[in-house]
């Protein structure tokens, strides 16, 4: 080995080190997104479940309450609203998601055929 390849050696001394100090931030943050988007898709198919399960009640003829009550359940902080569109009882969910500090709407409608009980 020459006294040049030993002196480049040197100067190379913590470059990987620096390198990973730079890349660990970024991987961390990606992986914050990627766990946020997951828990994401998880609030919207708790809004859909408890979308379906309320036009259900509702056309059945239980209680609004009873309703309301299995959304919030299923979703806290979740609203419900119900409405009827031709011979189908229709109930909507929405939630405000966060993800990283970052609002995100998550709504979910689902009709039932309206027994009218």
């Amino acid at each position: 080995m020459s006294r040049v390849d030993a002196g480049r050696r040197r100067g190379d001394r913590g470059a990987v080190s620096a390198e990973l100090v730079a890349a660990v931030p970024a991987v961390l943050v990606l992986l914050a997104l990627c766990l946020g988007g997951l828990t994401a898709a998880t609030a919207q198919a708790r809004a859909h479940e408890a979308a379906t399960v309320a036009a259900r009640l509702l056309a059945r003829g239980a209680p609004d309450a009873d309703a309301r009550h299995h959304v919030s359940r299923a979703l806290a902080g979740a609203h419900l609203d119900v409405g009827r569109d031709g011979g189908l009882l229709c109930a909507t969910v929405t939630h405000t998601h966060r993800v990283v500090g970052v609002a995100l709407p998550v709504s979910a409608r689902s009709c039932a055929l309206d027994a009218g009980w």
